[in-house]
């Protein structure tokens, strides 16, 4: 190890920069954090120690990647922007214990590239990441949908979206995206981040979504991705009431008076809106509109 300064400073970010003429793309999203404390508090949050192993999406020019392999494990670390890995060479050359690969996360056999680099390693792995605006929430889904064996999953990502995925019942953040992220772990959004931290500075504000992984869902179902679709119908129009929503949805398999009688039988009132719901609620309604929408499948 080095006593360079760390390179999530303004100094050392426009000395790399400038050193490989880097110009941001702004398709790939890119912002660089230059605030280390930042980086810390992150890594506090996610509890990254010696006895955990990483992965990084995005590591940019490895401000945070250096921080990682500085106090975890290993680091196997996904660049998709091939101008970057050579700077990465560079930045991160003092670290013997960090990986970069050069691929799309959402295309690379995630448990495949886990076992070549953490072996049989039995120590927690966890994901942590600078995420681009543009393409947060089919990572994190994809992430989740997969059930990696990851602990945790603790990303900077944009203010809003980090507030609609921890979000609770009864609030205007609340829909169907915090039902999905919530029905595979426990939310939180810690630490609000200013745009000011980063080069080039975005127009809104960051914060730090932390999110623990369940060991099971917190609900029963028949089928998941017919529960999935119930919310999203739910939420299909925020002002109209559960029943609109979903006769409109369920038109031509199920009559109004059909849902009409599914309300009655799971004690939920249809005038209500989705966003009163738990997710209980949900897995009740969605249980029982599956059973009556049997006829309409093909088992």
């Amino acid at each position: 190890m080095t006593n360079k300064k760390a390179i999530a400073t303004p100094g050392r970010t426009k000395e790399i920069l400038d050193k490989y003429q880097f110009s941001f793309k702004k398709s790939l999203g890119q912002n660089f954090l230059v605030d280390a404390n930042i980086l810390v508090k992150m890594l506090e949050t996610a509890a990254i120690s010696k006895d955990v192993n990483t992965i990084e999406i995005g590591p940019g020019i490895g401000a945070l990647t250096e921080q990682l392999a500085i106090h975890s494990n290993q680091v196997l670390a996904f660049e998709i922007d091939q101008r970057l890995i050579p700077i990465l060479h560079d930045t991160l050359s003092d670290y013997s214990n960090v990986k970069v690969v050069h691929q799309d996360i959402l295309k690379a056999d995630l448990p495949k590239m886990m076992e070549e680099t953490f072996g049989d390693d039995e120590r927690d792995v966890k994901v942590i990441a600078n995420l681009p605006y543009y393409i947060t929430t089919p990572i994190l889904m994809e992430l989740l949908i997969a059930r990696l064996p990851v602990q945790s999953i603790t990303v900077m990502i944009q203010k809003e979206v980090a507030e609609r995925m921890a979000a609770h019942k009864s609030t205007k953040e609340y829909g169907s995206l915090s039902i999905a992220i919530q029905y595979y772990t426990e939310a939180a959004v810690p630490m609000i981040v200013p745009s000011t931290v980063f080069r080039p500075q975005p127009r809104v504000d960051s914060a730090v979504l932390h999110l623990v992984m369940r060991e099971k869902p917190p609900v029963d179902l028949e089928n998941e991705e017919f529960f999935f679709t119930v919310v999203q119908a739910s939420f299909a129009q925020r002002r109209k009431t559960l029943r609109n929503n979903l006769v409109r949805h369920f038109q031509g398999e199920l009559a109004k008076e059909e849902i009409e009688r599914i309300f009655k039988e799971t004690e939920i009132d249809g005038t209500r809106r989705a966003e009163s719901l738990t997710m209980e609620e949900f897995a009740t309604l969605s249980n029982v509109l599956w059973s009556n929408t049997l006829d309409y499948r093909t088992v």
